[in-house]
């Protein structure tokens, strides 16, 4: 199994890079792949904050993206797409989203008054 960083998912979907895309597709659709939740909130940063890109655009992408059979995500892949939804209904960052979806399972202990309002009290 490979672990991709931000950079192979980025020149995946926005091909930018004739070259590095060609390498990173035949990485993404042909091998067991590895994606960490970091790393996708990385991809969301810099997607929104760099490139300027429309938050449903972004999460459409990669619910694309993650809908790959030969893709794992972790934490589940539940938590991450449900944090997508969560991104576009909700005034949080995603990192917060993905906090919030995790919420459903486990205790989260923060201090952030939009955080608190959007988890699971346990």
């Amino acid at each position: 199994m490979i672990v991709i960083d931000t950079n192979i998912i980025l020149r995946y979907l926005l091909q930018d890079d004739t070259k590095m895309f060609e390498e990173v597709k035949d990485i993404i659709e042909n091998q067991e792949i590895l994606i960490l939740g970091e790393v996708v909130a990385e991809v969301v940063y810099v997607l929104k904050g760099v490139y300027s890109i429309d938050k449903k655009e972004i999460v459409n992408s990669l619910q694309l993206l993650f809908e790959y059979p030969n893709i794992t995500l972790l934490p589940k892949k539940y938590y991450i797409i449900d944090a997508l939804r969560l991104y576009t209904i909700k005034n949080l960052d995603f990192v917060d989203a993905l906090l919030c979806s995790m919420s459903q399972d486990y205790m989260i202990k923060t201090f952030d008054k939009k955080l608190q309002k959007c988890v699971v009290k346990k």
